[in-house]
């Protein structure tokens, strides 16, 4: 842990919470601006430090990209393993899925680098290893599911379809008619009240 300094009484910081701070706010610049349209001025003015220590950190702007890119993967990742503890198949699915509706909810930036990610795949040298990033989610989710062919192809295309939904700020019924609150919360929906779905005990019925 960083010792406080003598001097100031404030916390320095080790080079890892450095470059996971410099990550964070890489992230809030290139969501709005993109690979292309970002300077690493901003990313560098942003955190506090200066461009030289950002390139000690980094090797150049595309691999401070990368960096945001697998770090946004990652939180969806760890929001899905979070969700799907203590459950396979289509309780975990499903549980994914109310999991990917809050991270839109409240990680607009987040989503906007997984677009820009895209955009940037472009270039064959960053393909790869945004490749790379959605094999890694892609194959989380097979293997808490056991889900394959059209069931697979299903939930990664609704997840796609959110994402235009709240990049847009597009009316949720439009779409999952009420599926999804007008006000973007959870998911509430039918197969969420029958716990015979998820493996569980019928519900109670009134005795006559």
């Amino acid at each position: 842990m960083a010792a406080p300094s003598r001097a100031t009484g404030t916390v320095r910081m080790s080079a890892d919470e450095r470059r996971v701070a410099v990550i964070r706010a890489a992230v809030a610049e290139f969501a709005k601006g993109g690979l292309n349209g970002t300077s690493t001025a901003a990313i560098a003015k942003r955190v506090g430090v200066s461009q030289p220590y950002l390139f000690r950190l980094f090797d150049d702007k595309k691999a401070l990209f990368l960096a945001t890119v697998e770090y946004g993967f990652d939180r969806v990742e760890e929001r899905f393993r979070r969700a799907t503890e203590g459950l396979t198949g289509f309780p975990a699915m499903h549980a994914m899925a109310h999991a990917y509706h809050d991270f839109l909810g409240n990680d607009t930036d987040l989503l906007r680098i997984q677009l820009q990610a895209y955009a940037a795949a472009e270039d064959p040298e960053l393909r790869a290893d945004i490749r790379r990033f959605w094999d890694r989610l892609d194959s989380f989710v097979r293997e808490v599911t056991g889900a394959d062919g059209d069931e697979l192809t299903n939930f990664f295309a609704r997840g796609m379809l959110c994402n235009v939904v709240a990049s847009l700020d597009l009316p949720r019924d439009r779409y999952f008619n009420d599926t999804l609150s007008a006000e973007g919360e959870l998911l509430s929906c039918d197969l969420c009240e029958s716990p015979e779905r998820f493996g569980g005990p019928p519900a109670a019925t009134p005795s006559d």
